[in-house]
């Protein structure tokens, strides 16, 4: 209660990171559905988010006046991390949620002192590699019918993210992320 009277009243529209929960899975099953034809079920995200506690993952969520807008997530494998997932609530998309997510992926991945970055987009998403070619990645192939069994992805990198160039491309991205890395 307290909190709430000391907030100012510009902190309901902060976008808020903070770790994915159990608790957050309603949600967060509600922005999958509406976001993939061929959602995760609950039990893969359970799955995620313990791995998350044993430190092969991370996954983060978004929240906008209390209410989660949006999720992402990331493995670790030898010195890279591969993006698994980033989605926005409908209502939240263009608003700088994917964005924020990625950029705080990214500061993740630098903390763990990965080199690369990865991912895969479904060839159709043309706003997702638009937001993915402004954080450095570039394609490098593509996996025929990856999605669905019908849809191709286009398999993305991005070297060299621990070096200073990247990081100020992140700051010039993302100010209000928070590397919390050395310089």
């Amino acid at each position: 209660m307290l909190s709430r009277l000391l907030r100012r009243p510009d902190d309901d529209a902060v976008l808020r990171i903070e770790p994915m929960r159990k608790k957050d899975l309603s949600a967060i099953m509600a922005i999958e559905h509406v976001s993939y034809p061929k959602p995760w079920t609950t039990g893969v995200f359970q799955s995620e988010i313990e791995l998350s506690r044993q430190g092969e993952r991370h996954y983060i969520v978004a929240r906008r006046d209390q209410r989660l807008v949006g999720y992402a997530g990331a493995m670790f494998v030898v010195g890279d991390a591969h993006v698994t997932n980033i989605a926005a609530a409908p209502e939240a998309r263009r608003s700088g949620v994917a964005t924020r997510l990625l950029a705080e992926l990214a500061w993740e991945a630098i903390r763990r002192e990965c080199q690369a970055l990865t991912l895969e987009v479904r060839s159709s998403n043309v706003g997702a590699q638009a937001l993915y070619r402004r954080f450095g990645f570039a394609p490098v192939g593509v996996r025929l019918k990856y999605y669905e069994n019908t849809e191709d992805a286009i398999v993305m990198w991005c070297h060299d993210i621990a070096e200073p160039p990247y990081r100020d491309r992140l700051h010039e991205l993302c100010p209000e992320a928070t590397p919390e890395v050395a310089p």
